[in-house]
């Protein structure tokens, strides 16, 4: 995967404004919440139930054998975009002990509520399983 980010664009944080996948299999992972083995939502604050959701769309990145590096495209849903910047700062903690440094193309777009009521953000992606990669 190349991650492009020309250079008369505003530098990125936390986001690439482009990525370009080499041959492989997409995966498409639908909107992942907060919700643990039972069906309920849990975490306390946005930055806890994005850490539970961005755990759950790895588990299912990596049961289709695709993993953090192969995130090519997320989109993160938040019913409170102010709240979601306001911790940018440790979302971003969260993202790089769990993800690293390798970051997709990504958009955060508000949204009234979401499907889980308790939910305070769902995150969906794409990912692109190479060739020759580890349960590919």
């Amino acid at each position: 995967m190349e991650r492009i980010n020309p250079a008369h664009l505003a530098p990125p944080t936390g986001f690439s404004h482009g990525v370009r996948a080499a041959s492989g299999t997409m995966v498409f992972l639908a909107g992942q919440t907060a919700l643990d083995g039972e069906g309920r939502i849990v975490g306390d604050g946005i930055v806890a139930q994005f850490e539970r959701a961005l755990g759950n769309l790895l588990d299912v990145a990596a049961a289709s054998g695709a993993g953090p590096s192969d995130l090519a495209k997320l989109t993160v849903f938040a019913v409170d975009v102010a709240d979601y910047r306001r911790h940018a700062r440790e979302i971003g903690l969260v993202w790089k002990r769990l993800v690293g440094t390798d970051f997709p193309a990504m958009a955060v777009i508000g949204a009234t509520r979401l499907w889980d009521e308790a939910a305070l953000v769902e995150i969906e992606g794409i990912a692109v399983v190479r060739e020759g990669a580890v349960g590919a």
